[in-house]
């Protein structure tokens, strides 16, 4: 009989589980519930920078949507059973860390937190903690620049000891009753399992390497002087964490009873430990070296390997380098941007050019195909929720240059998307700067699935073929392969990720090759947009930016003739 195993992806607004045939990779059965806390699925506030998630949403999510896709499954597939599944893989965001008690429960499950956003999971997009992620780049540079060098030279108020440090000093109730603090990657598992309590759950890698300083190379997490330092109460939170973290082909543990009366699966099959959604989904779309592979949806993480016997040099600017992270035997190099589909839904939703109709993304995309590029005479900087990569600095915001009484929310629309490219463009060159090859450039996510419009400036800026995975749930598919991989090849499973990406992942026949026209304009823009970056993203940069505008006009001159 077929083997499936499930992959459960845990994103910003809702939890989707995906079962798919180990054999061929074909997706049988599929559920998203929507979170049910907060808008969207996020607890927000008068703060712009706080963004949080109730647990309980976890929990819910896991039982609904799991049961839902096995009656899914059942109906799409004649005789399948629950039985037949062998192994479940999960996704998350992050850095998204929440505090426990010491049965490892989140704090928000008692009745004096419920309602107390500091005493629930910390989402990825909290940037709350930007002055204590700028306090801990500046005592890193000082005592431990090692830290530093493997998550790309500064810390970011998005990550794991960022968040915690400011509920010390902004939540005090809340950071005292918290036994320690887990990542929403490793806790899903843990629940999963039964093994929440902080001694028994196993530590993802991946949440552990690129977000919270972890290496072996100095014994794992920072060491308790360095975060003794920064408060003395850190310097204790730091015995109760993990002596090690593991990756993605290790087992979290075996489902348990109570798990499997409520989902109908076997009880005991293999949960594999979790990964953060970008790195799974970079699994999902057959990452392996020489492969640039973008998540795009709300924000986007872009994902590349290399191999452990050719280590890369340290490269400013990146979210870590992590050995055993994205796929297990590699060096994982994670980058990206703090938004892109974040942006053009502000446009739309906060701005709502044109009224309802005019102004929505199917109408501005259809409006924005029919410009050349350059003919706007417009150009953006894509940081309205900071900047992720190569910047790393949350104190960052958007820009629109070139705006005239005559300009149109389609030009806006566009420039939007084309300062996406760029960013996406300078990460490229900085990964190539320091080494790394980009051979090929994966897509998968949202936008990737939705919007050829985005697909095609992308290449054109880019100046590579976009390929799009076959999958419309890639992260979800990246860990349904995990789950494949911990079964084992005795259960139906594999014995390498190598072997699972061969049989399971696949790309469309829908390619997005560049345009050599818009190609030549594009690269008379870029030169502009990387002026207004250093500018107003770094300190040492020294210059006029008189010439911007005018080169604008000239482009625009050219493009409408």
């Amino acid at each position: 009989m077929p083997k499936y195993t499930i992959g459960l992806d845990y994103g910003t607004n809702s939890v989707r589980a995906l079962v798919v045939n180990v054999a061929n990779g074909r997706e049988v059965g599929t559920a998203v519930w929507n979170y049910a806390h907060g808008k969207e699925g996020v607890i927000l506030s008068s703060d712009p920078n706080l963004a949080r998630q109730h647990p309980a949403d976890y929990v819910k999510g896991a039982e609904v949507t799991i049961v839902k896709a096995l009656e899914d499954a059942a109906k799409a597939v004649k005789g399948f059973k629950p039985e037949q599944v062998i192994g479940i893989g999960v996704d998350t965001t992050g850095s998204t860390p929440l505090p426990v008690d010491e049965n490892g429960r989140p704090l928000a499950f008692q009745k004096r937190f419920a309602k107390e956003p500091a005493a629930m999971a910390w989402l990825w997009k909290d940037h709350t903690g930007i002055e204590e992620a700028e306090e801990i780049t500046a005592l890193a540079k000082d005592i431990r620049p090692q830290y530093l060098a493997k998550c790309g030279g500064a810390y970011s108020s998005e990550w794991f000891f960022s968040k915690i440090l400011h509920c010390k000093r902004a939540h005090r109730n809340v950071f005292d009753a918290a036994y320690t603090w887990v990542e929403c990657a490793d806790w899903i598992p843990a629940m999963l399992t039964g093994n929440e309590a902080p001694d028994k759950y196993v530590a993802s890698v991946c949440a552990a390497g690129h977000k919270a300083m972890y290496n072996d190379a100095w014994g794992g997490y920072p060491d308790a002087q360095f975060l003794s330092i920064l408060d003395p109460a850190l310097g204790k939170l730091r015995e109760r964490l993990k002596d090690k973290a593991h990756a993605v082909d290790t087992r979290a543990g075996a489902l348990s009873r109570a798990w499997a009366k409520k989902t109908g699966l076997p009880e005991g099959i293999p949960v594999a430990v979790a990964a953060f959604d970008a790195h799974l989904g970079a699994v999902g779309v057959g990452i392996r070296p020489g492969i640039f592979a973008r998540i795009v949806g709300t924000s986007s993480c872009d994902m590349a390997v290399a191999s452990m016997d050719k280590p890369p040099a340290d490269i400013p600017g990146l979210c870590g380098i992590v050995p055993g992270s994205i796929l297990p035997g590699a060096i994982g190099l994670e980058a990206g941007q703090s938004a892109v589909g974040d942006i053009f839904n502000w446009f739309v939703n906060y701005l709502e050019p044109g009224g309802a109709k005019a102004g929505s993304h199917e109408a501005l995309t259809k409006e924005a195909a029919k410009l050349a590029p350059g003919a706007s005479g417009l150009l953006a900087l894509d940081w309205n929720n900071g900047n992720r990569t190569i910047l790393v600095d949350q104190r960052l915001t958007g820009v629109l240059l070139g705006q005239t009484l005559y300009t149109t929310p389609a030009e806006i629309y566009r420039a939007l998307i084309e300062a996406t490219g760029f960013g996406a463009l300078t990460i490229i060159n900085r990964f190539e700067e320091y080494g790394v090859p980009i051979r090929r450039v994966l897509n998968c996510g949202g936008i990737a699935e939705k919007n050829p419009l985005v697909m095609q400036i992308f290449a054109d800026i880019m100046g590579r073929t976009m390929e799009i995975s076959r999958s419309a749930q890639t992260c979800a598919l990246g860990a349904a392969i995990a789950g494949a991989v911990v079964a084992g090849k005795k259960a139906g499973g594999y014995s390498s990720f190598s072997a699972a990406q061969k049989a399971m992942t696949g790309l469309k026949a829908k390619k997005f090759k560049p345009d050599p026209k818009a190609r030549r304009v594009y690269q008379e823009i870029y030169p502009l947009y990387k002026d207004l970056h250093d500018a107003f993203g770094t300190k040492d940069w020294n210059g006029n930016l008189g010439h911007v505008m005018k080169q604008l006009l000239e482009i625009r001159a050219k493009a409408r003739k």
